[in-house]
């Protein structure tokens, strides 16, 4: 089914709350091989009473938490609408990722809320969403998703390693397309910039100001996730329960907390690397955190010297994962695998997402 055409809204919303992503792309198919256009994008900064709403769910009870679901539906509806008729794009469908508030595949279960019914009813479009919870279902973390666009959009590249709220890497060992989170990136960095009343550390010019410290940093390095074998995938659950407690007990100053952080962050995906990868070749990195240059220079000092960091064009830096859930939504209509097992742990491939109608 080759010289197949789909014209895609994606929409994410990362754990950072630093925004919402919005991607029209083409896809199309040749020779089975896939290629993409990103034609629009768009990011729309939350308001201060969305993001303590989205920030807070964790916190609210399950009556209050599935009104916000609906209400956030809507909410997204209307921005993609926006999205849309500003341009009069012409739109298949709508490919939604939500918002994550509980993730515990451990458990058996994973929510992301943002209603594709109430998307689907504003939209007046079809709308595929709730991409985790079959592969949760399946046994699988449900995490990382993008891999599979890793796989048949970025495939050129040796890995790609996403510097969003939470820091993910991809890759192929022995055949299969591999994929975990390393831990934390601008959730943790983000978290303590809000302490200055700054929404973000601009690349990383207060974290360079700082001094490491030393006992922080080995606290940091030596939490328990970051022995575990992969499959492996994080949510802000454990930002809670195991970082912030941390960060909370340090008594110096944010500066200094940020310059740790930012080590911390650079040595374990240093090691993820060194340990994964002996071949020679590009790294793609994307995500908010690709803007921050102290970050970005910090990964580049623990990278092994055979591999070269990346920095792509700004556009694919903002909307990676926006694209790649477009793409998800594509795969699902095709009824094709978008979820795949080398990577979350599930016991078999699966076509993730929920399909709505708007009538």
């Amino acid at each position: 089914m080759d010289n197949i055409f789909y014209k895609v809204v994606g929409v994410m919303s990362g754990t950072s709350l630093d925004g919402l992503d919005l991607a029209y792309c083409h896809f199309s198919i040749n020779s089975g091989k896939w290629d993409f256009k990103l034609l629009k994008s768009k990011s729309v900064s939350y308001s201060t009473e969305w993001e303590y709403n989205l920030k807070n769910s964790v916190n609210i009870s399950s009556e209050q938490l599935l009104e916000l679901d609906a209400h956030y539906g809507k909410w997204l509806g209307e921005q993609i609408n926006d999205f849309i008729n500003d341009d009069k794009l012409e739109v298949d469908f709508i490919a939604s990722h939500g918002h994550t508030v509980f993730h515990q595949p451990q458990k058996g279960f994973t929510n992301q809320i943002g209603s594709g019914q109430e998307i689907a009813f504003k939209t007046q479009t079809n709308v595929v969403c709730d991409f985790r919870k079959k592969d949760v279902a399946l046994g699988g973390q449900g995490a990382p998703l993008v891999p599979i666009g890793d796989q048949e959009l970025f495939g050129h590249y040796l890995a790609c390693l996403n510097l969003g709220g939470i820091a993910n890497v991809s890759f192929n060992k022995d055949g299969e397309r591999v994929a975990f989170d390393i831990g934390m990136a601008n959730m943790l960095l983000n978290h303590l910039a809000n302490q200055l009343d700054k929404a973000y550390d601009a690349s990383g010019l207060i974290a360079r100001s700082g001094t490491i410290d030393k006992p922080l940093l080995d606290q940091l390095n030596s939490l328990s996730y970051f022995k575990q074998p992969f499959p492996k995938s994080l949510g802000y659950e454990w930002f809670l329960s195991d970082v912030l407690p941390l960060m909370d007990a340090s008594n110096v100053s944010v500066a200094d907390q940020l310059a740790t952080v930012v080590e911390h962050e650079a040595i374990q995906i240093g090691e993820v690397l060194e340990d994964n990868l002996s071949n020679a070749g590009e790294i793609l990195i994307t995500g908010g955190g690709a803007l921050n240059d102290f970050l970005v220079e910090r990964i580049s000092f623990y990278t092994p010297n055979h591999l070269k960091v990346i920095i792509p064009d700004k556009s694919i830096i903002d909307f990676k994962e926006a694209i790649i859930f477009a793409f998800m939504g594509v795969l699902k209509m095709r009824n094709e695998v978008n979820c795949l097992k080398s990577v979350t742990g599930a016991r078999q491939n699966s076509s993730g997402g929920e399909i709505f109608q708007p009538n």
